[in-house]
């Protein structure tokens, strides 16, 4: 009697568990990147692989990236971008193909990996000095453009000179925009405040 109730559970399991995960009444449903199909149900997207299997399941922080197929999240390297708002500012990092956090949300934009590098503006913060009445630092912001690696190691800086930004959502209501673009897999190109254009070589030591 034991064993028939043992064979009939593992039947069970294998009949419920042993199959494709059925997706339903979905909004949206991309092209494979990676072995992954992003799926949207309202305003979250999930990630399902070649068997139809939910992989990363439904969350809001997935990134959309436009593509000639429309706008949704996808893997590029084994990494994918999502986002984390703070005090109205959203910052943008990445998670691996298990939807675990990479690479913290940091910067102030991001791109997708390609060849195993990303362009992200990195934000970094100066204490100018002391507010005495308030007992509080007084600081300033400032972005680079730099390259980074799967790890989120900087590898290179693109520009020599910060961009000041105020770090409000009053007045950051959108992310900077990127400037510099990948050329090959050593080289970025990178535009100037006069628009003009630089190519830097990578520093992959």
């Amino acid at each position: 009697m034991k064993r028939t109730f043992y064979l009939i559970f593992i039947l069970f399991a294998i009949a419920s568990f042993g199959f494709a995960q059925t997706i339903e009444d979905a909004d949206f449903v991309s092209p494979v990147h990676e072995d992954f199909i992003a799926v949207k149900k309202g305003n979250q997207w999930a990630f399902i692989n070649n068997e139809g299997n939910i992989a990363i399941n439904f969350r809001d922080d997935l990134f959309a990236t436009a593509t000639e197929n429309g706008s949704y999240p996808l893997f590029k390297n084994g990494r994918c971008l999502f986002t984390h708002k703070k005090d109205g500012i959203t910052y943008y990092g990445y998670i691996d193909s298990e939807g675990k956090p990479v690479i913290e949300p940091q910067y102030l934009n991001a791109t997708n990996f390609k060849n195993e590098l990303a362009i992200v503006l990195l934000l970094k913060r100066t204490e100018i000095t002391q507010n005495v009445a308030l007992k509080k630092p007084v600081v300033s912001y400032d972005y680079y453009e730099v390259v980074i690696d799967l790890n989120g190691n900087v590898l290179t800086y693109l520009n020599t000179e910060p961009t000041h930004v105020t770090l409000s959502s009053d007045y950051l209501r959108k992310p900077p925009v990127i400037t510099s673009k990948f050329i090959s897999k050593t080289l970025v190109a990178v535009m100037n405040k006069q628009k003009k254009w630089s190519v830097v070589v990578i520093d992959k030591n």
